[in-house]
């Protein structure tokens, strides 16, 4: 089956697009992806500005990210089925537009998120700091200020899947992973330069300018492009009708919906632990966050161009063994945070040795996600904008349960157990699934099976072998809730207080008139 080419090299033979043209998509998707992580990460420290550094808002801030992503993804997938049928030129229009109005969004969002303080002030005692009808109230004015803007952001997918689809051959089979690779690279450019290079020099602001005008530059290409695409009717018509049809692994075809919600969940769910379980060893909570998301997007974007030069020699259905790795690598950070784990090695800081540990994950994730949303798509843009939907869906409820379920009644290394088990049961199903009888066996039947049997009892081993942090202090008391870990260790004047690893302050006597000086300040006695 001909796929399109990689490193945006189309086949030239394709009538109605020039050839240059799927190299212009390519890039387009690099700059969104990157424009997409600078809103989000800027967008989460306006956030904090307004309404609160906590675990929770961040939970909400994502959550809400996410779900916009999801609801452009999926109507923008019944826009091009219903509306945008063969024709596009306006369907690329369409597309301008929605990157017009993510770059609008730079202007009109920090003013959105710093009108909520106010507003919640005004409340008053209904909406008090941290209970839950303050993150109520504080989640619904996220939701109204970023999902409109990140329902533009996920419609980019389908109408570019689409544009693709009606102006190229069925070679727009795979075009999905094609999209995500280009989007996930950006993403990783994006994470790194806002939060450590552009909002050093620029601020939140002029950052979000920048990004801004990439959105609109973009707009303004897509724009004039459309007057110079021709559409072909006529290749509309899929040739893989017959792989709709098809099961992968010999499962119903609806569990390919199912594992894409699952990945998602659990990739999602366990970013949320290894904040929890690395800031320790990477310091405070925002940049451990924007290096472990920095490492996440970087592993995806490995896996997915892999998964692009994989599905050139082999079949979906060869890709059952993948699960069991996705489910053992799991497994590593947990042995990465163990505090018996030196902490450096002579002047060498090995922060990075385990913040390095996702990284394998993180590349099965990339290489299965694309894999599954092509089977499901077949390159149709409805399609995908479904199964992205799913994907997304997942990724809004794995933050939730893990943050606000899982860590402060299990802990980290529990949590990630207890993540992991759905991994290892869709790796049993993949390995021990007799497949039907017209499916292509794999080259050995019996690797998925070897594969399945070791990677569990690897995992076994490093889960049982591994320690939580606080095994670091023989004497403790451990608290945990949605918000962080807290250790109160040590007697006397050698007490001190954790929270998520990072001690807060000593006994001592300055710390006990640091505490009392400000009541003398109150105008009543307190």
């Amino acid at each position: 089956m001909p796929a399109l080419l990689e490193q945006g090299e189309p086949n030239t033979s394709e009538p109605g697009i020039p050839a240059s043209n799927l190299g212009w998509y390519f890039g387009f998707f690099v700059v969104s992806g990157f424009c997409g992580l600078v809103y989000e990460v800027v967008w989460l420290r306006l956030a904090m500005a307004s309404f609160g550094v906590t675990t929770a808002l961040v939970s909400i801030v994502l959550s809400m990210f996410m779900a916009g992503l999801g609801l452009g993804s999926w109507g923008a997938g019944i826009l091009t089925r219903r509306f945008l049928h063969a024709d596009g030129p306006r369907t690329l229009r369409f597309y301008s537009i929605a990157e017009l109005l993510v770059g609008i969004s730079s202007l009109v969002v920090p003013l959105q998120l710093k009108l909520g303080r106010p507003l919640l002030q005004h409340i008053g005692s209904f909406g008090a700091w941290q209970t839950s009808r303050y993150y109520l109230l504080a989640g619904l004015w996220v939701a109204i200020t970023l999902v409109p803007w990140c329902a533009c952001m996920g419609s980019t997918f389908p109408l570019l899947m689409a544009v693709i689809r009606q102006t190229a051959r069925p070679a727009s089979e795979r075009s999905f992973s094609y999209l995500y690779v280009a989007n996930v690279l950006g993403a990783f450019l994006g994470t790194v330069a806002s939060a450590f290079v552009l909002i050093e020099l620029l601020g939140f602001h002029g950052t979000l300018y920048v990004a801004g005008s990439l959105n609109t530059i973009l707009a303004l290409l897509a724009f004039r492009m459309s007057f110079r695409t021709v559409s072909s009717p006529s290749l509309e018509k899929s040739v893989s009708g017959q792989a709709a049809r098809s099961r992968l692994y010999g499962l119903p075809r609806g569990a390919v919906l199912l594992f894409l919600f699952t990945t998602g969940l659990v990739s999602m769910g366990m970013e949320v632990v290894w904040i929890r379980q690395l800031t320790p060893y990477l310091g405070n909570v925002v940049y451990a966050f924007a290096g472990i998301l920095a490492v996440y997007l970087l592993g995806t974007a490995v896996g997915s161009h892999d998964y692009r030069s994989w599905a050139y020699s082999h079949r979906p259905s060869e890709s059952a063994s993948v699960w069991s790795l996705l489910a053992v690598f799991a497994a590593i950070p947990v042995a990465a945070a163990d505090p018996r784990m030196p902490v450096s090695l002579g002047n060498v800081q090995l922060g990075g040795v385990r913040l390095g540990a996702i990284v394998l994950f993180c590349g099965m994730a990339g290489f299965l996600t694309p894999l599954l949303v092509d089977f499901w798509s077949t390159g149709n843009p409805d399609r995908a904008g479904t199964a992205y939907a799913v994907n997304v869906a997942g990724s809004i409820v794995g933050p939730l349960v893990a943050g606000f379920g899982l860590l402060p009644w299990l802990g980290e290394r529990h949590t990630i157990i207890i993540l992991s088990i759905p991994l290892f049961i869709i790796a049993g199903l993949t390995a021990f699934r007799k497949p039907p009888s017209e499916a292509v066996q794999p080259k050995s039947d019996l690797n998925p099976k070897l594969k399945f049997a070791l990677a569990t009892i690897a995992a076994v081993l490093t889960f049982s072998m591994s320690r939580d942090f606080e095994t670091l202090f023989p004497v403790r008391e451990v608290r945990r809730d949605y918000t962080a870990t807290v250790i109160a260790t040590g007697k006397g004047f050698d007490r001190n207080l954790l929270v998520n690893g990072v001690g807060m302050t000593v006994l001592s006597p300055i710390t006990k008139y640091m505490a009392h000086l400000p009541l003398a300040f109150m105008s009543s006695p307190p």
